[in-house]
């Protein structure tokens, strides 16, 4: 039994079992107000837990205040490696002194900036001034920070699904979240689309230098469409994704990166994108977040040439739980659970594959629409690149 479908029988490529549109919302009792049963408690380790929670607050407080120091300039103004006061950081950024003496304080306390206790200053370290700052670094964060805040703003909603089996769209979604995962992927992008992962693919350079097709299936603003096509000026290229606004933002871009000779942009869903017979299809990222994964495997399958190549660019993972038990996949379990699944069932079919899906999972996708070779091609910290042929 694939690990696709475990406790489920196909009727075309629609899944009865997690058909949420074609089946009734199911019959969920309220939580009661009763006390577990009582249990010895290891009181050192009760205290250890409460510690770490108090640490996890901390934590997460601190997602908003990486993206406040960012947006007002505080990391920037600490890049060169000065040692400022509160004061001083005020003035080069020209906020106020009381929040920058709160915020340098709190960076100290997770060790976001070191700070002397001497001469009461507050130092950005070269290499956290890597992550938070140089936006050419393969490192870069805030956007991932900014991702995590947009996401974090919506749990209401996503409290509210849950309740009823209900999804949360991509459309629907907190601005912070649209923008802060064009930042996030657009580092990796920059960093790795073009040195690695186009090169590990079988021939699809010099396709690609000889002058090839592409769609870029769920684009978003286009940051990996057009970091391919100012690379290969030969080939053309086809931008999709259902949400009309970061097809405009896409256009935009494209326009102001010189491409929009070779590039077009539209408003379309995987299972619908128009064209064929593409060299290449691409999907960065997404793949896991749509409704009906197979239906839009079907769709790749009837628009590909037949010696054409499907890259699949999915968040790093393992086929089991216990291989994604460490800190990126916590990170990416939290977004499966309040992105990535609600937006899954806000669509046709509503697979939910998670975020976590894994690499044996997205073969069984493949595979269920046809396709007959596939390969994990690179991978990195974050991603892994999945190569897939008719």
């Amino acid at each position: 039994m694939s690990l696709l479908f475990p406790r489920t029988t196909l009727r075309g490529h629609v899944l009865t079992a997690t058909d949420s549109h074609t089946t009734s919302s199911p019959t969920i009792n309220p939580p009661t107000n009763r006390m577990a049963p009582s249990r010895p408690l290891d009181p050192d380790k009760l205290m250890s837990f409460v510690f770490r929670a108090v640490s996890e607050v901390g934590a997460t407080l601190n997602t908003a205040l990486v993206v406040m120091g960012d947006e007002l300039g505080y990391y920037r103004a600490m890049a060169d490696g000065d040692a400022l006061t509160p004061a001083e950081l005020a003035e080069r950024t020209a906020t106020s002194e009381p929040y920058a003496r709160e915020w340098l304080n709190a960076q100290a306390a997770g060790e976001f900036v070191d700070y002397d206790p001497t001469t009461r200053r507050f130092t950005l370290p070269a290499e956290h001034a890597a992550a938070l700052v140089d936006q050419s670094s393969p490192a870069y964060l805030p956007g991932f920070f900014q991702l995590a805040h947009g996401t974090a703003r919506d749990t209401r909603d996503i409290i509210a699904a849950a309740r009823v089996g209900d999804g949360v769209g991509w459309h629907a979604r907190d601005t912070d979240v649209h923008e802060g995962c064009e930042r996030f992927f657009r580092t990796m992008y920059n960093g790795h689309l073009v040195a690695e992962w186009l090169p590990a693919l079988e021939g699809v350079v010099d396709k690609l230098n000889r002058g090839a097709s592409v769609a870029d299936v769920g684009c978003g603003y286009g940051a990996s469409t057009i970091l391919m096509a100012r690379t290969f000026p030969n080939s053309t290229f086809v931008g999709s994704d259902y949400h009309a606004g970061s097809i405009d933002i896409a256009r935009s871009r494209a326009e102001q990166a010189g491409v929009a000779d070779r590039v077009r942009f539209e408003v379309a869903p995987a299972t619908s994108y128009s064209g064929n017979g593409y060299d290449l299809v691409t999907m960065f990222d997404c793949l896991h977040d749509m409704g009906d994964p197979v239906g839009a495997a079907r769709h790749v399958k009837s628009t590909i040439a037949d010696d054409g190549t499907w890259m699949i660019v999915e968040p790093m993972a393992g086929d089991h739980l216990e291989d994604n038990l460490n800190p990126v996949g916590r990170a990416y379990y939290g977004f499966s659970t309040l992105l990535c699944t609600p937006a899954s069932l806000s669509q046709d079919v509503g697979l939910a594959l998670g975020t976590q899906a894994g690499p044996a999972r997205i073969k069984d996708v493949a595979t269920a629409a046809g396709f007959r070779r596939f390969r994990a091609a690179a991978s990195t910290p974050f991603n892994n690149v999945l190569e897939v042929r008719p």
